[in-house]
């Protein structure tokens, strides 16, 4: 019971402390992963053409205009997001990058990516989630049986895909240290899917997921020329996307279909 009260008591006190700035730091990481590689399309334009083209054969006209598409696409949807304009319509266009990128580096083959790419978009859908003002359904004309309820699907299907990037981290080895990770990750993944103690659950997951990033992913200490650089660059901007749409959920809580809200209504 007393570290029941514990928690409950520690989660307001937290979000007393950030709620200011948390939904903005929340948005500026999920982006982050979209303002990185849009820059990237920028300065490595000649070799992204060139990718595209011998991976389809498809002429440098149309590879230049999917490495456009991206960087465009990608840019003006963080702005929009940061600004907190037309941000549904950012929102879906990015759901579009992802999409796009999908198919064209055949991430659809690759297991581990596309579970990224997937916990990706449940970042975004979180964040459509968010912007969704509880007056107006973006699906009109779509019954339901509360005002509410899309949102509240939304948050389901955010936190459920948010859960996927941690699937690519579990380690098969059966030394100690890896068994009690796989453990722990588990039962925190499980909890923020279901929405029990989800916004406990979330940052714990957010400062776990932190530290393995900064230690996996540290493409400061490779020198830029070397592959490895840009491969750990992409892998790190990915997860803190991820970490943004963890601190959504911190921010936003897990919506009506979750375990937390229905404890309020037993």
């Amino acid at each position: 019971v007393y570290v029941n009260d514990l928690t409950a008591s520690a989660e307001p006190a937290f979000l007393r402390v950030t709620k200011q700035y948390l939904p903005h730091v929340a948005r500026l990481c999920l982006i982050s992963t979209f303002l990185e590689d849009g820059i990237r399309m920028w300065f490595q334009w000649s070799e992204q053409r060139d990718y595209i083209d011998g991976t389809w054969n498809c002429g440098y006209f149309l590879a230049s205009i999917f490495v456009f598409i991206n960087l465009f696409g990608q840019l003006s949807g963080c702005i929009l997001v940061l600004s907190r304009n037309f941000v549904q319509y950012a929102c879906f266009g990015l759901f579009g990058i992802i999409a796009l990128q999908t198919i064209a580096y055949s991430i659809l083959w690759d297991l581990k990516f596309l579970m990224r790419n997937l916990a990706l978009g449940g970042g975004l859908l979180l964040l459509l989630a968010e912007s969704r003002s509880e007056g107006k359904s973006m699906f009109a004309g779509v019954p339901t049986m509360r005002e509410s309820s899309p949102k509240q699907y939304m948050q389901l299907g955010g936190r459920v895909l948010l859960v996927l990037m941690f699937m690519t981290l579990l380690h098969f080895d059966m030394n100690f240290f890896s068994i009690l990770q796989n453990i722990v990750g588990t039962a925190l993944i499980i909890l923020v899917a279901i929405g029990f103690k989800t916004k406990l659950a979330a940052l714990t997951l957010v400062i776990w997921l932190f530290g393995i990033n900064i230690y996996f992913n540290a493409f400061w200490t490779i020198p830029a020329y070397k592959p490895m650089h840009d491969f750990l660059k992409y892998d790190f901007f990915q997860t803190m996307s991820v970490i943004g749409g963890l601190l959504l959920v911190v921010a936003l809580g897990p919506g009506g279909v979750s375990m937390d809200e229905k404890k309020k209504e037993w």
